[in-house]
């Protein structure tokens, strides 16, 4: 070969790799890209009985639940909303805030409110007092819903999480049965629609599931979250 062809060779070799750099980076770009086809919902209740306040605005490390939750949801999501019973003290956030339609009926009828607003066809839906989101777990499960009208993480012994979960607007027909008939337990209507569960090993894949879901009821908990986050946040939590 001589020193021009090599020399040839050698510039097209180095133009193809950058090629293949580019398009490897941009394909990462684009997997970090917010959603733009679903919707991120924040359900904050408001003054909780177990509690005894709002756990929305407890704060962790100098940092508002509602703030660490919302910043997050926003990485993830184009458009994020969040349903109350009581708008008043949300306004700062810079998101909409929509009011329970039906009050007093606990997370079913937030997870009614926020389908009702949807612009999207479905929803992430999370409740705010659970500070350890994981980002990457919350991506996978909006890239294998499918044609599916819920999905929902399922953990050991058949325990599910509900409010951490996708669901999608043929959900409102047999939400709103429930509601009708007084039952307000949303896995109730699991059996009516198309579910695709995320089991435990899947989600391990991607970080502990305890860790993931776990959400504040009593200052007790409170107190062990506290310890939790000061031993640091894991590199794909929100």
């Amino acid at each position: 070969m001589y020193f021009d062809e090599q020399e040839r060779f050698v510039y097209k070799y180095e133009s193809i790799r950058s090629d293949v750099s580019d398009m490897k980076g941009r394909e990462k770009s684009e997997q970090k890209r917010p959603y733009d086809h679903i919707t991120g919902v924040i359900l904050a209740g408001g003054s909780s009985k177990r509690y005894g306040q709002n756990k929305a605005f407890l704060e962790i490390g100098g940092i508002r639940l509602i703030d660490r939750i919302t910043e997050g949801m926003k990485n993830i999501f184009e458009r994020v909303i969040l349903v109350t019973n009581e708008k008043k003290g949300y306004e700062y956030l810079g998101i909409p805030v929509m009011e329970d339609i039906i009050k007093e009926l606990g997370p079913i009828g937030g997870i009614y409110t926020g389908l009702m607003s949807l612009s999207d066809q479905a929803g992430f839906f999370v409740a705010c007092d659970m500070p350890f989101i994981n980002k990457q777990l919350v991506r996978y499960m909006v890239d294998i819903q499918d044609n599916h009208s819920a999905v929902v993480p399922l953990v050991a012994n058949d325990e599910i999480e509900p409010l951490h979960a996708i669901y999608a607007q043929s959900c409102l027909g047999p939400i709103r049965d429930l509601v009708d008939s007084k039952r307000y337990q949303v896995r109730l209507c699991y059996d009516q629609i198309p579910v695709r569960y995320v089991k435990e090993d899947e989600i391990r894949k991607f970080g502990s599931p305890t860790r993931a879901f776990l959400n504040i009821n009593t200052p007790d908990e409170f107190s062990k979250t506290q310890a939790l986050m000061t031993a640091g946040a894991r590199h794909n939590e929100i």
